[in-house]
């Protein structure tokens, strides 16, 4: 079951004739102590919803500025236990949709369904597990549709036609098409194929389709957007907020609507 509350905000972005904009923060990086300030500051910035992700100490899909921002979440002390207890301690002034991007291993020594209990009683509305494949997800999605909260699939370039077709299928929330064949990072250029790919997965599913990795300026995330219905952006926005430039993050979101 897929979670209300994502799906209307995502809409919304559609019916306003809006690019679907997801920046991706690391939980813990700066505190935790400045989870809510950030997540209203990127509401006013026009974000449909906010990808938090969970530090990790071995995150395969994670480029160098991450990997450092989950570093530095650790070093703080952030767990998946504190997340969830500071989301929770706002859940109620809190309006913009949270999605938690974490590994499998975490959820693991946590435990699967407590993990998927407490996400709905913190608030949070979706969960992206990237080391989790679809052949192994009858380990967790009873529990999440239990609890409402949707699990988002990422696709991947290098993904075989029937393949894709499995993941449209159960696809809740939004599509998350991999943009890049590698790790999360800023880049400037993407594949050529990459246009054709996004259009392919546009007609394959009725949800949105949102194009991730790599995204490093306005003109990249117009680019990509033009051919499906918006973008995660990451890697840039976990920079500049470590580099205390919350000008430059709202200028890249509102230059990406």
């Amino acid at each position: 079951m897929s979670n209300q509350a994502l799906d209307l905000a995502l809409k919304e972005k559609q019916e306003a004739d809006e690019n679907i904009l997801i920046p991706y923060i690391m939980a813990g990086d700066g505190g935790l102590d400045i989870l809510e300030d950030r997540l209203n500051f990127l509401q006013e910035c026009g974000a449909a919803a906010v990808e938090l992700g969970i530090p990790f100490s071995d995150p395969v899909a994670d480029g160098p500025t991450i990997q450092d921002a989950g570093n530095r979440a650790l070093e703080n002390g952030t767990t998946l236990t504190s997340v969830l207890e500071t989301l929770q301690r706002f859940r109620e002034r809190r309006s913009i949709p949270v999605i938690l991007m974490t590994y499998l291993n975490p959820i693991y020594a946590y435990g699967v369904e407590n993990f998927a209990k407490d996400c709905a009683s913190a608030g949070v509305n979706g969960v992206i597990i990237p080391d989790l494949p679809l052949e192994e997800e009858t380990i967790i999605i009873d529990y999440l549709k239990k609890y409402s909260v949707s699990c988002i699939r990422l696709v991947a370039m290098t993904s075989p036609p029937e393949r894709i077709e499995k993941i449209t299928q159960r696809t809740e929330g939004f599509l998350y098409a991999v943009s890049v064949t590698g790790t999360t990072g800023a880049r400037t250029t993407h594949d050529s194929k990459v246009k054709t790919y996004l259009q392919k997965l546009k007609k394959s599913t009725e949800s949105p389709v949102l194009a991730g990795f790599g995204v490093s300026n306005s003109e990249k995330a117009l680019e990509l957007a033009a051919a499906c219905d918006g973008v995660v952006i990451g890697s840039k926005i976990v920079d500049l907020f470590n580099q205390g430039k919350s000008d430059e993050i709202r200028e890249l979101l509102l230059e990406s609507r």
